[in-house]
């Protein structure tokens, strides 16, 4: 079986388009643009607790570059590079190479230069670092969200969550939503071009990896702001089991988490303008709500009209071991 460093050579060694050194020494070499910030992120996913331990490796590479990748669409900046450490259970060559080429396609897809990272021995561990960049002083960030503005929601969030029940056995999907949600799952898409183009209008904006409701509980605090969610505009998914619970549907969309679409919010009067970028990118945008000034309080409008207040608590990673 090769060693580390036969590893790192057949498989870790990519090129690079927008880096003075990547891999092959003790560090890399970047050069930031002028008039940039540099954005920098690491994500970690585990073995059992993000992943079932078996899952596919390609698929997986191109997860654990795009959960990462999602954050810098989180923050309106452009991804530029991205380093990756790994502990191996074993020095297994096909495996490797599997991953390694996902992780690189996704890197490639979304012009992201893969400069480093380190290998190791030990239970399957994945932990990516990502590095953008955004004009100086316009990320978007978590506590600018105001009274009044729009809430949206990117996508159809609820089809990885529902995939996941579905490989647990907890649900069996139809046929056709089955292939959709286990994408959704396993092949991420990060949404960089709609988090760029909201630069300048979206007002706080995170990426949906722990459920709407958890997610959206992190803009509220930091934005001193409640927030007012219609069921009647959440984008359910169309298909969802083999007995269409609608529901279910429901369920997912708020709370199953690990689907990285984008939820933000905007000003009224920038409503025509998150319209026209959700046409030009051909990329569904939901308008869900609205802020409201009842902080860190999330109330529902249900269909028949009542209104129900709701726990704005997602997945945590330590409280779901008590």
């Amino acid at each position: 079986m090769p060693g580390e460093f036969e590893l790192i050579r057949r498989h870790f060694s990519r090129g690079v388009q927008h880096t003075d050194l990547g891999v092959g020494d003790d560090g890399a070499l970047l050069r930031t643009r002028p008039g940039m910030q540099l954005v920098v992120s690491s994500d970690m996913l585990v073995a059992g607790t993000h992943f079932f331990p078996d899952a596919e490796p390609e698929a997986l590479g191109w997860k654990t570059a795009a959960v990462n990748i999602s954050d810098m669409a989180a923050m309106a900046a452009e991804p530029r590079w991205i380093t990756l450490a790994l502990a191996l259970p074993a020095s297994d060559d096909k495996w490797v190479g599997a991953f390694a080429d996902g992780f690189a396609e996704c890197c490639a897809a979304f012009g992201v230069d893969w400069i480093g990272g380190d290998t190791t021995r030990g239970p399957l561990n994945l932990c990516a670092t990502v590095f953008g960049e955004v004009p100086h002083g316009q990320a978007v960030l978590r506590n600018g969200a105001r009274l009044g503005d729009d809430l949206w929601i990117s996508g159809t969030p609820g089809f990885a969550a529902l995939g996941l029940q579905h490989l647990l056995g907890n649900i069996v999907l139809a046929e056709e939503a089955r292939a959709v949600c286990l994408s959704a799952l396993h092949r991420p898409q990060p949404r960089v071009a709609l988090g760029l183009a909201l630069c300048g209008v979206a007002t706080a904006m995170l990426d949906v990896s722990d459920g709407l409701l958890g997610d959206l509980a992190h803009i509220l605090e930091q934005s001193d702001c409640g927030a007012s969610i219609e069921d009647v505009l959440l984008p359910l998914a169309p298909v969802t089991s083999a007995s269409g619970d609608e529901g279910l549907a429901r369920r997912a969309l708020l709370g199953g988490g690990d689907d990285y679409e984008l939820l933000f919010a905007a000003p009224l009067a920038q409503r025509q303008v998150v319209l026209d970028i959700s046409q030009q990118l051909g990329l569904p945008l939901t308008r869900i709500g609205v802020m409201t000034e009842k902080s860190n309080v999330i109330a529902t409008k249900k269909r028949d009209g009542s209104i129900e207040t709701v726990s704005a608590q997602g997945y945590d990673h330590f409280e779901s071991d008590s």
